[in-house]
């Protein structure tokens, strides 16, 4: 057998949290003969970890109007399909719309239009032949071509499969005849978001419940295409480079050691508008029930936006901790400057701290909800926003097919009141140990296999795709 080549494509932040901050460059590198990390991220940020491989920076991929009506046609003929009897993938559509008179605005309510009539499987894998014949008009994609023909991998593996500028490196690949992997990139990717960037060879999902939604949401995708590995996001909790000693972290935030800590992470502003309502309820919960102050709080904002929103919140309270996470933005003008900010080690060892030793966790329906409880810590998700009182109607996504099971499951306390919110905290710091067994419950199903050993699960599923020619 020839030596195998993998070729790694690391879109964004995240990824690179998820396979260079976990075990799986060390490992894979003991497994191939050679790794080409591809990156949709600036390279200087690869330099402090001292990888050992090839690092190919890909230019960023713009789309011109004919590339992005045909995407944008497959997303919606996609949402259009499943909208009937899926929350999420409603809402979603919904958000779609646009009313502005630009021509993007009518180009969408053609597409609308013409996705109500068509949007069959057979429809939506025609828009993306569509979309990736317009890739032939690209220098770029041209390039690509270029550099994969050079590198000569065996497999691509895309660590994310939703993000459109991924489309023409996919398409470059089949083009060669190169094999594709896609890692699904989150819980919630498959049952609420629009269509993938284009189609793999092969899928790696986190459990037997995400491959059942793959089956269902793509049905030009066969049983054997799909590889269940669990996932890296929640491997470095088990790492013992990212693990801290209690006093460190009462140091390191300034916390009184001989007290609880409530943990309150927030989500970004697109999704998360209400979040300086929630902060302001549980301080006035501390200050009613712990008027001595005998209690920590500390707030995590998102890595996904700067913290710029809560600083009025930091200066009318100064008793709160403020955790803003170590994620620099690698480079300005990104068509997804989410996607270029890159979290740093020393964040990565404060999140595990803060899961570790916080001894209730409040979000917003985020996945932070599982980051605690692989921890066993209680979890509360206050929604208050519904379409009467005027807030930010967040209580939608409890009917979203990923939340709806995890409210349902008793393993989280929804909190749609202030009043819910007190009975929420008082049981949580009280009585923490009330719901472990349906928090076990709910991991056991939306993670499919231990989180020891995720990234060698991986590349045995990599050499395997290989090795079936």
């Amino acid at each position: 057998m020839t030596a195998q080549k993998l070729g790694l494509v690391i879109s964004d932040g995240v990824g690179f949290r998820n396979f260079i901050l976990s075990d799986f460059m060390t490992e894979a590198q003991k497994v191939f003969a050679e790794v080409i990390v591809y990156s949709c991220l600036p390279i200087h940020v690869y330099e402090p970890y001292n990888l050992k491989c090839k690092i190919v920076e890909i230019e960023p991929f713009r789309e011109h109007f004919g590339t992005w009506f045909f995407r944008k046609a497959k997303e919606v003929a996609h949402l259009q399909k499943f909208a009937t009897d899926n929350f999420g993938m409603l809402d979603n559509l919904n958000s779609n719309r646009n009313r502005l008179l630009t021509v993007r605005g009518f180009a969408t309510r053609s597409i609308f239009t013409l996705t109500h009539f068509f949007h069959a499987e057979k429809n939506i894998l025609q828009f993306e032949k569509w979309q990736q014949r317009t890739f032939n008009g690209y220098k770029l994609f041209a390039t690509y071509i270029y550099i994969l023909k050079a590198d000569s991998v065996d497999v691509l593996f895309f660590t994310h499969q939703r993000p459109p500028f991924i489309a023409p490196l996919i398409k470059a690949a089949q083009t060669l005849g190169i094999k594709t992997a896609a890692f699904i990139f989150s819980w919630d990717n498959l049952a609420s978001k629009g269509r993938m960037s284009g189609s793999f060879k092969h899928y790696l999902v986190w459990s037997q419940l995400m491959k059942e939604e793959l089956l269902h949401f793509y049905k030009s995708v066969s049983e054997e295409q799909i590889s269940v590995v669990g996932t890296p996001q929640f491997e470095p909790y088990v790492l013992p480079r990212y693990q801290t000693e209690k006093a460190s972290f009462y140091q390191r935030f300034n916390l009184k050691e001989d007290c609880k800590t409530i943990c309150f992470s927030c989500g970004d502003i697109s999704t998360s508008r209400n979040d300086e309502l929630y902060i302001e309820a549980i301080a006035s919960f501390i200050h009613k029930h712990y008027p001595e102050g005998n209690i920590n709080f500390i707030v995590r904002t998102s890595p996904a936006e700067s913290p710029d929103r809560f600083f009025a919140l930091k200066t009318a309270h100064p008793f709160i901790v403020w955790n803003f996470p170590k994620w620099e933005l690698s480079r300005e003008g990104h068509q997804e400057p989410w996607s270029q900010r890159i979290p740093l080690t020393e964040d990565m060892k404060d999140l595990r701290a803060l899961l570790e030793f916080c001894d209730v966790s409040i979000n917003m329906c985020s996945t932070m909800s599982l980051d605690f409880m692989l921890f066993d810590k209680p979890v509360i998700n206050p929604v208050f926003g519904n379409p009467q009182n005027g807030l930010y109607n967040d209580q939608r996504f409890l009917a979203y097919a990923h939340y709806k099971r995890v409210a349902e499951s008793g393993a989280v306390i929804i909190a749609k009141t202030n009043e819910e919110l007190t009975d929420a905290l008082l049981e949580s710091l009280n009585q923490p140990q009330l719901r472990d067994e349906q928090r076990k419950s709910l991991l056991n199903i939306q993670i499919g296999a231990p989180l020891e050993g995720t990234s060698q699960r991986i590349i045995h599923v990599l050499q395997m795709i290989i090795q079936n020619k």
